[in-house]
């Protein structure tokens, strides 16, 4: 049975594939990653073929086995610093650098604007969710929440919005109190 391969172009048997130690770490590497990610990591790996060569299975299993640990750790290093890779950027970053195909020199050399891409992804969810804590800090809601003031009943006001408090009745005992007086047994 003959395969070809639609990242590197190879055409092989089956049995040469599975007996090839490059070609066989590869098709590990790839069952081991989900599913989604399966065909955008092909068109992806592809942009790694040389012009007028086919990419060796030596390198498509170097090139997949060093995304593989990043992709199921849900977490990349990049610039001293650990950020956020869940699987939803990783299709994201892998959709957009497909898409921005004719726009890249190619091959590529690294992973390093895929890398980028997810990083970007990650600190732009973090500002959002800094964001929204310095809200709540703020107390600012959501549109359509009620404030925190909200459930606080106003406070009484006298005049014509003079800003001065309405005073009640001042208590018996506490104007004989002010006076030297012995408070009103009635109180």
């Amino acid at each position: 049975m003959k395969t070809t391969c639609p990242a590197c172009g190879a055409v092989a048997s089956l049995d040469v594939l599975i007996g090839h130690e490059g070609a066989r770490d590869a098709v590990m590497v790839a069952l081991s990653l989900p599913a989604p990610l399966g065909k955008l990591l092909v068109q992806y790996v592809a942009m790694f073929r040389p012009p007028k060569r086919n990419l060796s299975m030596d390198r498509l299993a170097s090139l997949l086995g060093e995304l593989q640990p990043d992709i199921a750790a849900a977490k990349i290093e990049r610039g001293g610093r650990i950020w956020s890779a869940p699987q939803d950027y990783w299709r994201m970053g892998l959709e957009e650098i497909v898409a921005k195909r004719d726009k890249l020199t190619l091959p590529l050399k690294s992973h390093g604007y895929l890398l980028e891409i997810i990083c970007g992804y990650s600190n732009k969810a973090e500002a959002k969710q800094e964001a929204a804590v310095e809200a709540r800090r703020g107390g600012h809601t959501p549109v359509g929440a009620p404030s925190p003031s909200a459930s606080l009943p106003p406070l009484p006001r006298a005049g014509e919005g003079k800003g001065e408090r309405v005073r009640g009745a001042m208590p018996d005992h506490v104007k004989a109190a002010l006076k030297g007086g012995k408070p009103n047994a009635n109180t």
